[in-house]
């Protein structure tokens, strides 16, 4: 019999006493298994139906603060007996799942029959498991934490009377039978409808739900586009509150704006970004010291966003929510308004604007000397692309002719980029030269042909100037103890790096720098190889071993740049990190000022942030920039898969991308675009995957498939719901 300590005490309180908190928690740690509550009731003797009442009542406080954990299956038990995690529910079109928790390296394996218990996006509470059979760490199901509300966008069919939802994400491994209701009149099978789960049955079996909307039938960009907006639950239309918001902002800065504020009008700043740009967050201007032998002064010239975006504000809690502009090929969901992204905040060409600026004190081989932050008004004197100033330094008479007005400013800029190039300004990291592809769309909105994106000596000095004026704010900001969003790109992980080193051995390459290479041994390889046929491949490996970057309050350097801290400073227009850091600087600057704070408007103390409001900022921050990627990766796909379509039947040349165990990617070369070889194609013999040195290997024949080989495919299928390209091998060369 268990003896309650406390039970004395606990009879002076209560009529129907029960055994205390403390009792019960000292004896559910004893247990191997999980308790139900009828065992608990024998344990302790507790009979009649008052206690049994009393006793449930308490384990539900206890669960809710934390003390037990109530199962799925009506059990309890101690978190001490059980490694619990929180975590969320990745789904696998197969029916199983993984568990990503904020705690551990690696997600856990969520098995389909855990996954009957729970769905994709779900925050659940799960205990580890480990399996000597398939030696990984797995997760079993103990309580739904928060439900995945999210709307789900399928396709819409019956069968027998019966209504029902596909899910176009495949990660819903479900059906889902629709609620009877008016909408369901005027839709025909096979359109895309969005649907919001009502009901779940128990273990997952019976999914019940409504449609909110019907999106279309006919699949095309637009509706490729909002079935992307869907799925990824991103906000695409303003609020009745951010509308009264910007009705209030005049449109027209008067001039008690430009008070307290230096002038730059008079300076010859430009915007230099892609053709098809849609709004302009940097103007730059460079000259030469007065002794030349002294080197260069170079403004960067941001958008104060944070001067009509004030905090806590409807526009400024939307532009939280959002994080980030989605550029998709023919439609940008902007962080703002289209009234402050492309006009009031965008550094149009001969128009007044209010900048946060960076001046930068260079050397004559381009280092970073000194540095001051301030605000001030600019005037752009040009829009420029990227090659018009390219072919501007290199000659091109007709555009030279057109802007000789600004043609001394412009040729400041190449003398300086050629001292960035020649001491490898602000490259000191891993210096990636991506191979992405440029698509040109018809009137219909689809691909009508595809190029290589080449990034001239235009793209690197402006990148270069950028980096450098995100260099300069990290110093500024590091003198202060104030908590700020760093953008943080972690070193690889020991077991990546072991990986990429086996096969770079496999193709005569080392990587150098021992256990804990560095940037700079990375930059080396590739440097290396820069001319050779590997250099591709070679850099896509390296990606692949690579972190993912993230904003955090926490510093812990910028790898892939090789910076011991870095911050981003000049987008305000379309991240929301930037525009932290410009309110954190304006912040600081009034106080170098050395005002009293307290008669400062109310909106700068706003500007103050505690540690765990920023750390939960960049958490948002980080998911809503992979979630913009994975937005924009769905609909290119689908753009792909759409072009590809009338390519079935094409034998086309290519390399093999990426190798898994159900077979071999090839990148196309005349199109940039992956598909697959499935393995069951390659009916020449058995093949197996080498997962040590990344191979699909010929048992019989031993005939191989390595990363990079040259080989010939035939287009054998296009899935366009699936966003899948289906290839078969032709022949090797």
């Amino acid at each position: 019999m268990v003896v309650d300590l406390y039970h004395k005490k606990l009879l002076n309180r209560y009529r129907n006493s029960i055994p205390s908190r403390e009792c019960i928690l000292l004896w559910l740690k004893t247990c191997k298994n999980l308790i139900s509550q009828r065992n608990l009731e024998k344990k302790f003797y507790i009979n009649n139906k008052e206690q049994k009442k009393a006793l449930r009542c308490r384990l539900q406080k206890m669960e809710k603060d934390g003390q037990v954990i109530y199962t799925k299956n009506h059990f309890y038990t101690v978190p001490e007996n059980y490694k619990v995690v929180k975590g969320k529910v990745i789904g696998h079109k197969d029916g199983y799942g993984f568990l990503r928790t904020e705690i551990l390296k690696d997600d856990l394996f969520l098995s389909s029959e855990e996954m009957k218990f729970c769905i994709h996006g779900d925050i659940i509470l799960a205990y580890i498991t480990y399996s000597n059979v398939k030696k990984r760490s797995s997760a079993r199901f103990l309580k739904l934490l928060e439900p995945n509300n999210t709307f789900i966008v399928g396709r819409y069919y019956i069968n027998k009377n019966i209504t029902f939802v596909i899910p176009n994400d495949t990660r819903f491994h479900f059906k889902i039978f629709i609620v009877a209701s008016s909408i369901q009149e005027h839709i025909s099978i096979g359109s895309i409808v969005v649907v919001k789960i009502n009901k779940k049955s128990i273990r997952n079996i019976k999914m019940i739900g409504s449609i909110t909307e019907v999106l279309g039938k006919k699949m095309e960009t637009n509706l490729a586009i909002e079935i992307a907006l869907r799925t990824y639950s991103i906000p695409s239309s303003w609020s009745h509150a951010v509308k009264s918001q910007l009705y209030d902002i005049n449109k027209k800065i008067k001039k008690y704006n430009f008070e307290n504020r230096i002038d730059l009008r008079h300076f010859s700043f430009f915007t230099i970004d892609d053709e098809d740009a849609y709004d302009f967050d940097d103007a730059i201007f460079c000259k030469k010291k007065n002794n030349a032998e002294e080197g260069w002064n170079l403004w960067v010239a941001i958008a104060d966003v944070s001067f009509y975006v004030e905090p806590n504000t409807p526009l400024d809690k939307e532009a939280l929510e959002r994080g980030t502009s989605i550029y998709f090929p023919s439609l940008v969901v902007p962080m703002l308004p289209e009234q402050l992204s492309t006009d009031l905040c965008s550094l149009n060409p001969h128009v007044e604007r209010l900048c946060l600026i960076c001046e930068m004190s260079l050397s004559n081989s381009g280092e970073l000397i000194s540095y001051k932050h301030y605000e001030a008004v600019i005037c752009s004197h040009g829009r420029f692309t990227y090659d018009e100033i390219d072919k501007i330094w290199n000659g091109d008479v007709l555009l030279q002719e057109k802007y000789k007005k600004n043609l001394k400013y412009i040729q400041n800029l190449l003398c300086l980029q050629k001292i960035f190039n020649k001491y490898r300004v602000s490259k000191k990291g891993i210096d990636f030269e991506k191979i992405e592809p440029k698509f040109v769309l018809d009137s219909n909105l689809r691909i009508k042909k595809i190029h290589q994106k080449i990034r001239n000596d235009a793209h690197k000095f402006i990148e270069s100037c950028m980096i450098l004026a995100n260099i300069a704010s990290a110093c500024f900001i590091k003198k202060y103890t104030h908590p700020v969003l760093f953008r943080n790109h972690d070193s690889p992980k020991t077991e990546n790096i072991v990986s990429l080193r086996i096969f770079l051995k496999k193709i005569g390459l080392k990587l150098l720098g021992g256990d804990t290479p560095k940037s700079i041994h990375y930059s080396n390889l590739l440097k290396k190889i820069s001319n050779s046929s590997q250099y591709e491949i070679v850099q896509t490996v390296l990606l692949r071993s690579m972190k993912q970057a993230i904003y955090s309050p926490d510093n812990y350097g910028h790898f892939g740049l090789s910076l011991s801290s870095y911050v981003h400073f000049t987008s305000p227009i379309r991240r929301y990190p930037d525009l932290i850091l410009h309110r954190i600087i304006k912040y600081l600057l009034l106080q170098n000022k050395k005002r009293n704070i307290n008669q400062i408007d109310n909106i700068y103390n706003n500007y103050l942030y505690n540690m765990n409001e920023m750390r939960n900022i960049g958490k948002y921050c980080s998911m809503t920039e992979r979630r913009a990627d994975e937005a924009t990766r769905d609909v290119i796909d689908w753009l792909k898969c759409d072009f590809m379509h009338k390519k079935i039947g094409c034998i086309l040349n290519g390399v093999i991308s990426n190798i898994t165990s159900f077979g071999f990617f090839v990148r196309l070369n005349q199109f940039f675009i992956d598909g697959l070889v499935h393995i069951t194609s390659l009916n020449d013999d058995y093949y197996y995957f080498d997962t040590l040195n990344l191979k699909l290997i010929g048992k019989v024949n031993k005939n191989v498939y390595r990363l990079g080989d040259a080989l010939q495919v035939k287009v054998m299928s296009v899935n366009l719901q699936e966003r899948k390209i289906e290839l078969s091998l032709y022949q090797s060369y």
